[in-house]
């Protein structure tokens, strides 16, 4: 089965590589981030991948309380 949309590497990544890569596709074929965001969508589902979501992009990590000093935290 054909894709519709260029590869960014002129062809189909590999699922390794797919599974690690934000983008998919070559970014010059789209006008608008939504178009692109919709066709990348489109083509995980081509190979079978999950979907990216919006969390994706967000550290998994917790954040340091930036309101406190290093002061204030040497004291506990």
């Amino acid at each position: 089965m054909d894709f519709k949309y260029k590869w960014k590497n002129g062809q189909a990544p590999s699922l390794d590589q797919a599974a690690r890569s934000k983008y998919l596709l070559d970014e010059q074929q789209f006008d608008t981030d939504e178009d692109r965001n919709i066709a990348e969508q489109d083509a995980r589902k081509h190979l079978g991948l999950p979907t990216r979501i919006a969390d994706d992009d967000r550290s998994i990590l917790p954040h340091s309380a930036g309101d406190e000093s290093e002061d204030d935290l040497n004291e506990l």
